[in-house]
């Protein structure tokens, strides 16, 4: 193992590898629960759903720890498998849910052809390093907004937006418990801090009502949305992927995917990189290549498992910052997914408000490099402060990008520095662009 996935050479340990695999198993694990309470509503049986979802991430983390060895762990995405549900399946055009799930293997095939013509390679390599910093400090927000709002310490409010939540409320007493246990422990330099964090924050929720309890045991599994694309749709008798190319609107969905895909594992990498200590101080991630093929390719993987889209998972963060620094850490988390499509009432005990702690701190580490932006060039600091508010205020990494890239080609322009605009900038500009008003 020590050879294989160069351990003792990138600084860590196996001790290390574990602690991180399951810190971020178990910040991610929520995507368990939560991903077939959503395509159940697009009429995916709840059970397939949930198989589906555990083997989905499963195969594609452990992919991602072979091939490119790095800590990054996958998943069903949030926000595209609500594009399935909710748009596709259930708004305008109202597919069957098997048609949905080709829309997402034809954007998972595009995607993946991208990336072995060097496009999307390219394009990370073409955008200033100010702008890949600002990306890393946007999500670390995101991801420090995910845990405050999941755990009701950030509320909706009608007059402003965002207000502060009772802190008397057995959820938000346990986020604050997991928040100081995560930032006693860090400041202690304690092994596995952000794990312990969740850990007893779990614990101290049981009696709180916070932590449920298992209902049921349900140790069964539905392969029955495997291969879905294949399926015949029961409304028209015709196989589902055939169906996307007989509704041309279908391919605009594929765009809009598409778009998500790209730019978010962008984002999702450069910050999870910042982490792991495999980005460079221009910004550039090792071994990029590798780790957008296994992305690429696991969106058309959920397609066909039936998952939804399947992408890099930013909570993969919290697993690099608890230590995990090669892809033995995806052994762990894909062997947990594994053991949990068995056992999913047991990850339904971890609640948002105990991984609050360890997504906060996590979002902490993260501004570490706002120090390194070059605030002094509006060409560059405008774009950064766009980027870095755009992410968490839209809860949308790829619209966060999209507001940097933007913003820089125009203040470039009226620069009279039209030339030193790259044409892969251009191009993803011009994409973004027509993404915010086409969709």
């Amino acid at each position: 193992m020590d050879t294989f996935f160069k351990v003792s050479q990138r600084g860590s340990t196996v001790a290390n590898e574990v602690v991180g695999g399951l810190t971020t198993f178990l910040a991610m694990a929520y995507i368990i629960a939560v991903n077939p309470a959503i395509l159940s509503d697009a009429g995916v049986p709840f059970d397939a759903a949930l198989t589906a979802t555990c083997f989905g991430a499963a195969i594609m983390t452990i992919a991602m720890g072979l091939i490119a060895n790095k800590p990054l762990a996958l998943a069903s995405g949030m926000g595209i498998n609500a594009i399935v549900a909710y748009t596709l399946c259930l708004g305008a055009p109202a597919v069957d849910w098997r048609v949905a799930m080709a829309v997402v293997l034809l954007e998972g095939i595009v995607i993946l052809v991208l990336v072995l013509c060097g496009l999307r390679k390219a394009i990370m390599d073409a955008i200033p390093v100010n702008l890949r910093r600002a990306i890393g400090i946007g999500i670390g927000l995101f991801i420090a907004f995910i845990g405050l709002k999941g755990s009701g310490l950030v509320v909706p409010n009608d007059s402003t937006i965002l207000a502060f939540g009772d802190v008397t409320t057995p959820a938000s007493v346990v986020a604050i418990i997991s928040i100081a246990v995560a930032v006693v422990l860090q400041t202690r330099h304690v092994k596995g801090a952000l794990l312990i964090s969740i850990i007893v924050a779990t614990i101290v929720g049981i009696p709180l009502g916070v932590s449920p309890m298992p209902s049921a045991w349900n140790f069964g599994v539905d392969f029955s949305a495997f291969a879905a694309p294949f399926q015949t749709d029961p409304a028209t008798g015709t196989m589902a992927i055939i169906e996307v190319f007989m509704q041309p609107l279908l391919l605009l969905f594929v765009f809009s995917l598409l778009m998500s895909d790209f730019f978010d594992t962008m984002g999702t990498v450069v910050a999870v990189g910042q982490q792991g200590d495999f980005v460079d101080e221009n910004g550039d991630v090792e071994d990029i290549q590798s780790i957008l093929v296994v992305d690429s390719a696991a969106a058309a993987v959920g397609g066909i498992m039936g998952a939804s889209s399947i992408t890099t998972f930013v909570e993969s963060a919290s697993g690099a910052a608890a230590g995990a620094r090669t892809g033995l850490s995806n052994m762990v988390i894909g062997i947990a997914f594994v053991v949990f499509a068995f056992l999913s009432p047991i990850v339904g005990m971890v609640s948002s408000s105990a991984t609050c702690g360890a997504l906060v701190v996590v979002g902490y580490l993260m501004m570490s490099d706002i120090g390194l932006i070059e605030w002094d060039k509006i060409e560059f600091a405008f774009p950064a402060f766009a980027t870095i508010i755009g992410i968490p205020l839209t809860y949308s990494i790829t619209n966060g990008i999209g507001f940097g890239f933007i913003s820089y080609v125009v203040i470039m322009i009226f620069q009279g520095r039209i030339k030193e605009i790259s044409p892969l900038m251009w191009v993803a500009t011009i994409a973004f662009a027509v993404m915010f008003v086409l969709m």
